[in-house]
């Protein structure tokens, strides 16, 4: 059986960051209309893309060793 393709590393941080750019505005928008205060949006936006990053691409590289689901 021949070994799946895998991403590399930079393609992994790539998808990462354009996937927490994303996920911080919409974050700071949503809790900035229910709090009412850009400060506290961007406050929780940043915090939670920080997580999100690192969860994102520890998930990323973890599934990354799964062969499960792959077709050459």
């Amino acid at each position: 059986m021949e070994k799946p393709i895998m991403e590399t590393q930079a393609r992994t941080l790539a998808k990462s960051i354009t996937w927490q750019i994303s996920g911080l505005v919409v974050m700071m928008v949503v809790t900035w209309m229910i709090t009412g205060s850009l400060a506290d949006g961007g406050a929780v936006a940043v915090s939670g893309a920080l997580i999100g990053f690192f969860s994102y691409m520890a998930h990323e590289r973890l599934w990354a060793r799964v062969s499960w689901g792959m077709k050459r």
